[in-house]
């Protein structure tokens, strides 16, 4: 890279996880890229606004970002297209995985991609679920890495340590680079470290934490691919090959994909290229993997305490507590973390926070649907919450946003009668269409082919009361449907 080049930097976000040690706010419907867990904006948002296309990388503006492609679980496709859509960020593509395959096929789909049209840029691997805090010391090591990775590197970012961490990798650096001032080649990659080892990797000052964060050249990146994990590389190029766009979107075949090895990007390049280099830095990065990492970077009170929401604190110290419902009070307790929502309560020892994910595979085991959804589930069009369930009838808010509609549909084993408490409603039953405003209420018998929309400004609110002998939402028939659920 010349001083008279711009060079094109692609932002792939990595959106797969599920979060499991962040239960009971992240579930594997809404996960916790979805939430807003270190600012008022989404960990997805967060990440999407860092790479933003009107920004440099603060390195003479040699690199710029452009638009980002998106790869997450076709699950959350919604999710995350109405998140980027509210940041106002149009993203390059959205991807969508049938089912997870780590970190080695993410980054094979995103060159892939690239190839065709932009083949000399390079590919910024991000997780969407990484907290940032100087966010001009991380442009600023990009514009290191974008320079070794000109020059043929495949680049890493380490974090320079703060503690003797014993949750990370590490990465131990070599002989600095020509090419880039601030870059290093890798020597060796480190597995997670006992304590002890820990420590003297911080003392000796030549290692930095293995941050999951990449900048890769599109065409070296598919060289080592092919060189190190072929199979990786030919079950993606099929699995984009025979699959199809879908509204904004675009689906692999899951058949294809299925064949690809699951196995991180590290394991099947990093730690086998002999073209691997590092950037340490100091960015204020956290992988924010358990609830102990958001007491870590949460403000805290003069005891110490992460307070999040209507809490009551008495003689309590270095706590997190977080209540999204109503008030919780905590007493006399130290090193805690505390978390309520409307359908679970958390309570663990700070310490022990990453062991939340054997109370999310108990839940799993027992067919719990806590595991996977909140009380309020997103659609498309909106959400709905349950309100209250008994024998033949169930209770539901619907909130149906301005623009939207829901599929049009019918029901095998259950009538519906909707009163709208907010907005107004254009609702189909059968051959007629009928406008039901604030206060009024309309009934849907079993069976009848209909639909709701809100043909308004403002968000609409129904209150829907099903009965009948089945209330799943299996029970569903999807007749015309603008999201493409047919």
């Amino acid at each position: 890279m010349n001083g008279n080049s711009v060079q094109k930097i692609i932002p792939v976000l990595l959106s797969g996880g599920t979060g499991s040690r962040l239960w009971p706010l992240s579930r594997d419907l809404y996960p916790k890229q979805f939430l807003p867990l270190c600012s008022e904006r989404t960990m997805l948002q967060d990440t999407a606004l860092r790479v933003s296309a009107e920004v440099t990388t603060a390195v003479e503006a040699e690199a710029v970002f452009s638009a980002p492609l998106v790869i997450c679980n076709q699950e959350h496709r919604f999710l995350a297209a109405e998140q980027l859509r509210q940041s106002r960020c149009t993203p390059r593509g959205i991807i969508l995985e049938p089912m997870g395959r780590n970190t080695a096929a993410a980054c094979a789909l995103a060159a892939l991609t690239v190839e065709a049209d932009d083949p000399d840029a390079l590919l910024l691997v991000l997780p969407a679920d990484h907290e940032v805090r100087d966010v001009e010391a991380f442009r600023h090591a990009v514009g290191i890495a974008a320079r070794a990775a000109a020059a043929g590197r495949l680049v890493t970012f380490g974090i320079t340590p703060t503690r003797p961490e014993t949750g990370y990798g590490y990465i131990r650096r070599g002989h600095a680079m020509d090419e880039a001032d601030g870059a290093y080649a890798v020597a060796a990659f480190v597995e997670k470290p006992s304590l002890e080892v820990a420590e003297r990797y911080l003392a000796e000052g030549t290692y930095a934490w293995n941050s999951g964060m990449f900048l890769f050249p599109v065409a070296r990146l598919l060289a080592e691919l092919e060189r190190h994990a072929p199979a990786v590389l030919a079950a993606c190029r099929a699995a984009l090959e025979t699959g199809a766009s879908d509204l904004d979107f675009f689906r692999l075949n899951a058949e294809e994909f299925a064949k690809a090895p699951s196995i991180s990007i590290d394991c099947a390049v990093m730690e086998r290229t002999d073209r691997a280099a590092v950037v340490p830095c100091e960015i204020g990065w956290t992988d924010v993997g358990a609830w102990s990492a958001l007491w870590d970077v949460g403000a805290k009170d003069g005891e110490g305490n992460v307070v999040i929401g209507d809490v009551l604190l008495e003689g309590a110290r270095d706590c997190y507590v977080r209540s999204d419902t109503h008030l919780t009070a905590v007493v006399g307790v130290e090193n805690a973390v505390v978390v309520v929502v409307d359908d679970a309560v958390l309570v663990a020892d700070r310490d022990r926070a990453q062991d939340v994910k054997r109370i999310v595979d108990r839940l799993k085991a027992d067919g719990r649907s806590e595991s996977s959804s909140h009380r309020r589930v997103h659609r498309p069009w909106g959400s709905y919450q349950s309100l209250h369930t008994g024998d033949r009838f169930q209770v539901k808010s619907l909130t149906i946003a301005p623009g939207s509609r829901l599929s049009l549909q019918k029901h095998h084993h259950r009538a519906e009668h909707w009163v709208v408490v907010n907005g107004t409603a254009l609702v189909t039953r059968g051959e007629e269409q009928v406008m039901v405003y604030e206060n009024q209420s309309i009934y849907i018998p079993i069976g009848t082919v209909h639909r709701l929309e809100n043909p308004g400004k403002v968000p609409l609110t129904v209150i829907e009361v099903q009965s009948g002998s089945y209330l799943g939402e299996d029970d569903i028939v999807r007749l015309e449907d603008v999201y493409g659920r047919n």
